[in-house]
């Protein structure tokens, strides 16, 4: 059995803090809406360790669990009157708002988790397992794809239907404007370029305020809100 194999960062803790704020947010919040999409996306990855069928189990629950708990960070520094990173910024500032839609609500939820904390996530997982971001490629490659199967959901679910959405809705060039693919690769150059700078700390300090603030802009501009 490798090291990968060996150490083991259970998610339970997180899943179980994820179900009880799930009831918490009030009709109409944004946030709201995020959070369901990443708590299905958290089950269905816990399913997936638990029946065996990953090679690196240690690996992919502790890639997870700090990933989670990156976001539930973002929600703890709301809740109590802080900044959260500015990626999570708009989504917090915005929740409210009556011109935001649902779709735009998940998906610059799902911009800020995978653009900015996945990146940390690995190389925090990196850290712990003292390995380095190749080691994990497999794990990211699953977390993309479950990313991948949400988004689909997501859009299936609360995309306005097509005697609704047109090509002039605003909605449709916002959609149009940011692809999980592209972010997804970004991502995993991000957490790369952050392992090599590890040894120049005051480099990897810059490099991640300006991933978070890039990410935190696109997120701006996916919850422009729009006419109804």
């Amino acid at each position: 059995m490798t090291q990968l194999e060996q150490v083991t960062t259970p998610v339970d803790a997180v899943l179980a803090r994820m179900r009880a704020l799930d009831g918490t947010f009030p009709s109409g919040d944004g946030v709201a809406v995020f959070h369901r999409v990443h708590l299905a996306v958290t089950e269905a990855a816990d399913r997936r360790t638990d029946t065996g069928r990953l090679p690196g189990r240690g690996a992919a629950t502790a890639l997870d669990a700090r990933w989670a708990e990156r976001y539930l960070s973002a929600v703890d520094a709301a809740a109590e009157g802080r900044r959260p990173p500015a990626c999570w910024r708009p989504l917090f500032q915005l929740r409210r708002h009556p011109g935001v839609r649902p779709l735009q609500f998940a998906l610059a939820g799902i911009n800020a988790h995978l653009g900015h904390d996945l990146a940390l996530a690995v190389v925090d997982t990196c850290r712990a397992l003292d390995c380095a971001p190749a080691d994990l490629e497999d794990e990211f490659d699953r977390v993309g794809d479950l990313l991948g199967t949400l988004e689909e959901r997501v859009r299936d679910d609360l995309m306005p239907g097509p005697d609704l959405l047109r090509i002039a809705d605003p909605l449709t060039h916002l959609l149009s404007a940011w692809s999980l693919e592209r972010a997804r690769e970004a991502t995993w150059s991000a957490a790369r370029a952050l392992w090599a700078l590890r040894h120049l700390p005051d480099v990897a300090e810059e490099f991640t305020d300006r991933l978070d603030a890039a990410v935190g802009f696109a997120g701006r501009m996916m919850l422009t809100p729009l006419p109804r």
